[in-house]
């Protein structure tokens, strides 16, 4: 044996020779003893590690280190399943310890390690891996300088940089531990993963290979294409491109963002679903929603929303509030350059502008043609005025009111500068046109019935009561909300001096006034103030003809 005599050339002496002679017999009488008992030894049950081969075996207990065996060339050892290959080594017997150099190979199973040199200690079964340093298993390759790997938890760890590959996934960070068994990982400071055209940014990320599953922890960004993502506690499935994020986190990208204390995405469906105070801000439209639970497919464009549902429309000069129990969103024609929307609020719904305020049961929002349609006891002021009716379509133009309808049972009441008197109009169908937020325009259509008091020129007092009934009636006001002029065909009237008005001629029958209901600010539009029981408008429905039935007998 080549070793043999190199080193009783070198050494010489019954004392060396009788040392490696006994060496020798303590590598060899185990395997040995097992092939003459006609079995081998259990990996999982045998303790020792067995040097299986070398070229070149040293042992010197004068030298640096008289403890060791000194191998060199094609280092081979073994260690319950495991198997170690190195260009040289020292050899702890009586501890079960190894320090490998040069070339260092390590294969447990399907899991392979490789670096420049190595402590492996048999007794607590770690092993201490340095400088280039590669464990791969399957399509998952961690690259580092500097890593711990413990057989018996099957736990590497990496405390000087280092890079995971998974794929198509890619992890760097400082530090880090990662189990060989379950393919889990943690990765801690200046945390990055790559993940096709995602990139997070974290100091603190789990991953779950088997999964596909990743989890941020503490503050974070996620940049993915055109988005980006901030959290303190996410999780992202690498392989389906679903998210879900907790802690109050944001998504924002060029036109939207969306804050929620939960929110979930899947990219597959395109499904957003969001918990907890969400705020949905739209910055291409200009508007935003608040609520507390909102559903939205970014594909169909279709959304919901309820639990303290606010909508804001700040697209115009003054900024449109609008608050119902649930909203509901439809997207025509998306993604393209005829695309508009319509939204759907009901129960208890309020709006508040400057120049415009309503209350009633329904409403529905129309992108296209700019208009809010109300129903069910629908009521609107503007200014001073007030109008009632069955149903309620107001058109907006840029930051102002244009035009409104009022269909069956219309009722218009102003009230006048002294706070006393009301000018009425109560007809089937009666609409209004606006210039600049201020009524120019109005007319009446089927049944009219009308009072309205005429005004001195110089102190706007007031002279007189006009009564009227007609079936047709047109009012023209100034940009000083003074009545102008009335036209009507045919009709029916009655003038009284202001000092002769009877007491029941100062209110028309279907005279009603809702001051008290009338939202007073943008935060008053959560507070829903509903009418009395006997002041809910009953809906008339329209006479039918009566059914013509033959008689067969």
């Amino acid at each position: 044996m080549t070793g043999f005599k190199d080193i009783v050339k070198d050494y010489g002496g019954h004392r060396v020779i009788f040392g490696v002679i006994l060496c020798l017999f303590g590598l060899l009488i185990l395997p040995i003893g097992a092939v003459a008992q006609g079995r081998k030894p259990k990996a999982k049950q045998d303790p020792k590690v067995y040097l299986i081969h070398a070229d070149i075996l040293r042992y010197d207990i004068y030298g640096p280190t008289p403890d060791a065996q000194i191998v060199k060339g094609k280092v081979h050892f073994m260690h319950q399943g495991a198997q170690l290959w190195c260009d040289s080594a020292y050899f702890y017997q009586e501890t079960n310890a190894v320090k490998a150099f040069g070339h260092v190979r390590f294969k447990q199973a399907d899991m392979t390690l490789t670096c420049q040199w190595a402590h492996y200690d048999g007794q607590t079964q770690q092993m201490f891996a340095r400088e280039n340093v590669v464990m791969k298993r399957g399509k998952q390759t961690l690259y580092t300088d500097s890593l711990n790997y413990d057989r018996l938890y099957d736990y590497a760890y990496f405390f000087e940089g280092g890079r995971l590959i998974d794929g198509k996934d890619k992890l760097i960070a400082d530090w880090g531990e990662y189990n060989t068994k379950t393919r889990e990982a943690i990765f801690y400071y200046n945390v990055k993963m790559y993940s096709d055209n995602r990139l997070i940014k974290t100091d603190e990320l789990h991953y779950d290979r088997e999964r596909s599953r990743a989890h941020v922890v503490g503050p974070s960004t996620i940049t993915q294409r055109n988005s980006i993502i901030h959290t303190t506690d996410a999780y992202f499935n690498t392989l389906t491109d679903n998210s879900e994020l907790f802690a109050r986190s944001t998504i924002e990208d060029e036109n939207r963002t969306i804050t929620g204390d939960s929110l979930y995405y899947d990219k597959k469906s395109g499904l957003a679903r969001g918990y907890g105070n969400v705020i949905y801000v739209d910055k291409k439209n200009k508007n935003e929603l608040h609520c507390g639970r909102m559903r939205y497919n970014e594909k169909t464009g279709r959304g919901w929303a309820t639990v303290n549902a606010l909508a804001k429309d700040y697209s115009r000069k003054d900024t449109l509030y609008v608050h119902a129990d649930s909203m509901k969103i439809y997207t025509f024609h998306i993604n393209t350059d005829s695309v508009y929307r319509k939204v759907h609020c009901f129960d208890h719904v309020k709006a508040f502008r400057v120049d415009v305020q309503a209350v009633c049961d329904s409403m529905v929002i129309n992108t296209k043609d700019s208009c809010m349609t109300m129903y069910r006891d629908p009521i609107v002021w503007n200014g001073g005025r007030q109008l009632l009716g069955e149903r309620i379509d107001v058109y907006m133009n840029d930051s102002t009111i244009r035009y409104a309808k009022v269909t069956n049972q219309a009722l218009s009441v102003e009230l006048l500068p002294d706070k006393k008197h009301y000018n009425q109009v109560s007809s089937k169908v009666m609409d209004a046109t606006f210039d600049n937020g201020v009524a120019r325009f109005s007319q009446a259509i089927g049944n009219v019935k009308s009072i309205y008091y005429p005004q001195e020129e110089n102190d706007s007092s007031l002279m007189s009561l006009v009564y009227m009934e007609t079936d047709t009636m047109k009012m023209y006001m100034s940009p000083q909300r003074k009545l102008e002029r009335i036209w009507t065909p045919k009709n029916n009237g009655t003038w009284y001096p202001i000092t002769q008005i009877p007491p029941d001629k100062y209110k028309l029958p279907e005279f009603a006034w809702f001051e008290e209901l009338r939202p007073t600010d943008p935060a008053d539009v959560m507070n829903w103030r509903g009418k009395g029981g006997d002041q809910i408008l009953k809906v008339i429905k329209r006479h039918e003809a009566p059914l013509q039935k033959l008689d067969r007998q």
